[in-house]
């Protein structure tokens, strides 16, 4: 291993590769190479190469590097080339070979990790699962051989600042109503069925999160892995984009030095990272729905004070929990649909054009129509945002917020 704090990071040994190897099928004609659809001959070809690269004695890593960087390449302009629903599997599963190869090329060559793990991030972000999820096996591997207090450069977060964010004043007639774990079928009549918001308290108390997540804690877990961060305060800003990095550098860039507003925001992450996913719960009111559990929808939602979500509606069910940090929220029933403005262009007909707490009355007369909600999440509670609501949300606080979509 290099010597800590070395640019190089830690590498590739001979122990490591053959746990890596024991992730894989023992012969060559057990690695399947199968695909959901069809791929021109040409690419099955470049798959069945680099197959036999990797289960030469001994594997030429170099070769295999080169194969991976290929499919790679080819399969990410197909990935690029229309509507991502237009996408065939099969060249997500492609493109997940590629990422495969290349990072045990890495592996193989006893290059440095953190090459090796950025390429299983790509493969699990962008393509389809192989091999039984094997890059999701594989970069747990990889991950537990890089020591957990080197994976952020970052000092220590100050909690306490020194102007904290006031929480907005909710009038109690404005309030959205609070209540401690009800039973299934009081949700259901009373929340549910009606589609009325309600705060729920009490119900995620027993997740491990609640007393293991911190900014620090996410350092030492996921630093070195890649995510897709988005830049802006609001997704409906002209600046506004999107860009891949490391957890580390987000948390380092926007989080400790707050240079400009960033936001981790996506399903994937608890996928990617299944530490994460072991230390929360899917909340029991969801079998209430009609799909089953693999059908629910988990997202992370993790960044500093200010980040807004403007208003604007979603097409299923959703619990939202807070972990840490507070949230301002506004809500309004899709019933007052009109009053609030909707964008024209179809990309985000699902949000207003109003901003809810600086409303331009002139330009959004009716607004001022609308019955709004509204409450300020703590940690430990669980907003229920019924489907097609309107929800506007804003950090208080470096927050984390766990969502669960479901129908």
């Amino acid at each position: 291993m290099a010597a800590p704090g070395s640019d190089r990071g830690p590498i590739a040994t001979p122990a490591l590769w053959a746990e890596v190897r024991a992730l894989l099928p023992g012969t060559e004609e057990g690695l399947t190479l199968a695909l959901s659809g069809e791929v021109e001959d040409g690419v099955l070809q470049l798959l069945q190469r680099a197959r036999g690269l990797l289960y030469a004695q001994p594997c030429e890593a170099a070769a295999l590097g080169r194969l991976g960087e290929v499919l790679r390449d080819y399969s990410w302009e197909r990935l690029n080339a229309g509507p991502w629903r237009e996408i065939s599997k099969a060249w997500r599963q492609v493109y997940t070979y590629g990422c495969l190869f290349a990072a045990l090329a890495e592996v193989a060559a006893g290059r440095p990790l953190a090459s090796a793990v950025r390429l299983c991030d790509m493969g699990l972000l962008m393509g389809a699962s192989v091999l039984d999820n094997v890059l999701a096996r594989l970069v747990r591997v990889l991950q537990a051989q890089l020591p957990r207090g080197e994976l952020c450069t970052h000092g220590s977060v100050k909690r306490d600042r020194t102007d904290p964010i006031p929480a907005p004043v909710v009038q109690p007639e404005d309030a959205v109503p609070h209540l401690r774990c009800p039973s299934l079928e009081h949700f259901r009549d009373n929340y549910l069925i009606p589609g009325k918001p309600v705060v729920l308290e009490g119900i995620i108390d027993h997740w491990p999160c609640m007393k293991k997540w911190s900014v620090d804690y996410f350092c030492q877990v996921a630093g070195c892995r890649t995510v897709p961060v988005e830049l802006g305060s609001r997704y409906t800003d002209e600046e506004w984009s999107q860009r891949l990095m490391t957890v580390g550098d987000f948390i380092s860039q926007y989080i400790v030095n707050e240079d400009s507003v960033g936001y981790l925001a996506q399903h994937q992450l608890f996928d990617q990272i299944p530490e994460l996913k072991e230390d929360i719960r899917i909340p029991d009111y969801c079998c209430l729905g009609e799909g089953e559990e693999d059908d629910i929808t988990i997202n992370a939602w993790f960044g500093p004070a200010g980040t807004v979500s403007p208003l604007h509606q979603d097409p299923q069910q959703n619990f939202l929990a807070q972990v840490f940090g507070r949230k301002y929220i506004c809500l309004c029933s899709p019933q007052e649909s009109e009053n609030l403005y909707p964008h024209e262009s179809h990309i985000l007909h699902n949000t207003s054009q109003v901003d809810v707490e600086d409303p331009d009355l002139v330009k959004f007369p009716n607004f001022r129509k609308a019955a709004l909600q509204s409450c300020v999440l703590m940690p430990g509670q669980v907003l229920f945002i019924p489907v097609q609501y309107w929800h506007y949300v804003r950090s208080l606080d470096i927050s984390f917020s766990v969502s669960f979509w479901w129908s």
